[in-house]
């Protein structure tokens, strides 16, 4: 049965049942972060991971301690090109008690737009889940995907 994504969750585990490539990857994207490495291709390099695996996990696998510090997520959306649109999206997440700290919209093609929102959740009501669960249930909204979260 395949799972729909607006039944994604998150959990906490612990480093030593990682697989080698979720670890290398936290290694690479720290790298990068830190300014150890100048791309990707040079990080992977250094850990010697595949940039395919990279790019699989580099979204999905995140440290703790970056996830609590700030209560900072950013997520993409793939939106219908409608009026209004944007105006309920922000709706959806103020009501949520997020506060919106970035707001980038590409122009509208083909009747689509992309926007990349960054949201500090610390006084949030509700969990990020059912956030991005109720967003996913919106009909203009073609997808969302958390691009980071944490500092």
């Amino acid at each position: 049965m395949k799972q729909d994504k607006s039944d994604k969750k998150f959990f906490l585990i612990r480093e030593d049942v990682l697989p080698e490539a979720m670890k290398k990857t936290l290694e690479a994207k720290e790298m990068i972060e830190r300014g150890k490495a100048e791309s990707v291709w040079e990080a992977v390099q250094k850990v010697d991971l595949s940039r395919s695996a990279f790019y699989k996990y580099r979204d999905t696998v995140f440290p703790f301690h970056t996830v609590v510090k700030e209560r900072i997520i950013t997520l993409f959306f793939h939106l219908e090109d409608r009026s209004g649109t944007l105006s309920h999206l922000l709706s959806v997440v103020a009501n949520s008690g997020c506060n919106v700290l970035t707001i980038h919209q590409t122009i509208p093609l083909l009747g689509r737009a992309n926007v990349t929102l960054s949201l500090n959740v610390a006084e949030m009501a509700t969990e990020i889940d059912e956030l991005l669960t109720n967003l996913r249930r919106l009909e203009f909204v073609d997808k969302v995907e958390v691009l980071s979260s944490g500092a």
